[in-house]
């Protein structure tokens, strides 16, 4: 099982990263809190002190077209919110 799906790379989560050293990422729905904290410190060689998760519902999504009513729904997903500790940072764009 995969656990990280991916980072989350947005303005606020950067935010959070330079200011209070908290990380996002997208989780397979069905890891615990341990499980993301184990594949976390894992794959970045840090130290993590705490770990925060929310489940997200897709939403439906209805579109008007011209051959007629097209609906849908949103993937569900789980996220994770990864505090480290004091002196690690995790560098997402290190790659570029």
């Amino acid at each position: 099982m995969n656990i990280i799906i991916k980072p989350i790379v947005t303005e606020r989560m950067t935010w959070l990263g330079d200011t209070l050293n908290r990380y996002g990422f997208i989780v397979d729905k069905r890891a615990n809190k341990i499980e993301i904290k184990k594949a976390v410190e894992e794959m970045y060689g840090v130290t993590v002190s705490r770990v925060n998760t929310m489940n997200y519902a897709g939403k439906a999504k209805v579109r008007y077209t011209k051959s007629g009513i097209i609906s849908g729904r949103t993937n569900s997903f789980k996220k994770a919110i990864v505090t480290l500790a004091e002196g690690d940072k995790i560098d997402f764009f290190s790659n570029i």
